[in-house]
């Protein structure tokens, strides 16, 4: 997969993961990907099941039902250095890199193995939260193919 530059932001920080969703859907959208309903339909997904994935990350992506609102699959990636909790304040879930998701057909299930496959290993994660640069969160996502 090709990462789109204007599709990563670092150094982010959301006072709750509704804004944290929010802002992985306005990327997807102002940059083409999806209409705007798809973002809804992000939080949507996060109160049927949870996308907080463990190892400290979050893969924010729409309902089945929204597949209609996706024009082009995407992959947004953005890093939150202090984190955002996708838990309870007593169970907290803290993630610090999210990864915005929209695929067409099963695309996105494509995106998902490829992201849990890498960031499987925490010290993956540490990496790409730690990362000083766009340039530098492409680099180290893309190792993963090769």
């Amino acid at each position: 997969m090709e990462f789109q530059k204007q599709l990563i932001a670092l150094n982010q920080s959301f006072a709750n993961k509704e804004e944290a969703i929010c802002y992985c859907g306005n990327l997807l959208y102002e940059n083409g990907y999806v209409d705007q309903d798809y973002i809804q339909a992000m939080l949507d997904r996060d109160k049927e099941l949870s996308v907080y994935m463990g190892n400290f990350i979050a893969i924010p992506h729409g309902t089945d039902a929204a597949k209609k609102s996706v024009h082009k699959s995407g992959l947004a990636v953005v890093q939150v250095p202090g984190g955002v909790n996708f838990g309870t304040q007593a169970a907290p879930q803290i993630a610090t890199v999210l990864f915005g998701i929209a695929g067409i057909g099963d695309d996105h299930l494509a995106l998902i193995q490829k992201i849990s496959i890498f960031c499987a290993d925490v010290d993956n994660v540490v990496k790409l939260a730690d990362a000083q640069s766009v340039e530098q969160v492409i680099h180290l996502l893309t190792t993963v193919d090769e």
